[in-house]
């Protein structure tokens, strides 16, 4: 998105660079954008969400994650049942969860890869991205050893 003229007369310090968030912005964002998803499509608010980029990944933690029906089927003894639900939900949102991700970090999702654990009430997510994320800081986002 090319930066408006007027804002760089305005502030000739501004630049293209100092435009783009940082990695902690964007983290942030993804966050609380990822709450208000399983809010609004499940109508379940989840507690912390943790978020790290890293390279051409994203992982995802996110704790209480586990809906009421979902639980009452586990306290019930339904285990499996619980987690065929958990398994169906995390199917139903994952197309919101990948335009999600695709839009805040503005690359595209390759794969992406979640489990929930009843037990814990914990989801973890991995998102495999095009590219690494565009960010101020790019010194930031850690690299894998290859």
């Amino acid at each position: 998105m090319p930066l408006d003229p007027f804002i760089l007369h305005q502030n000739p310090l501004m630049t293209q660079e100092s435009s783009k968030p940082t990695r902690g912005q964007l983290e942030r964002l993804l966050s609380q954008r990822l709450q208000a998803l399983y809010r609004d499509q499940l109508g379940h608010q989840p507690g912390k969400v943790t978020c790290q980029i890293f390279d051409e990944k994203v992982a995802l933690v996110i704790e209480d994650s586990i809906t009421p029906p979902e639980q009452l089927l586990a306290d019930r003894g339904q285990s499996d049942l619980a987690q065929k639900v958990r398994s169906e939900l995390d199917e139903a949102i994952k197309p919101g969860l990948k335009a999600l991700i695709e839009e805040v970090l503005s690359v595209c999702v390759l794969d992406l890869l979640s489990d929930a654990t009843l037990e814990t009430g914990r989801t973890g997510i991995i998102a495999v991205l095009e590219v690494t994320p565009e960010v101020r800081n790019p010194e930031a986002v850690p690299k894998i050893k290859k």
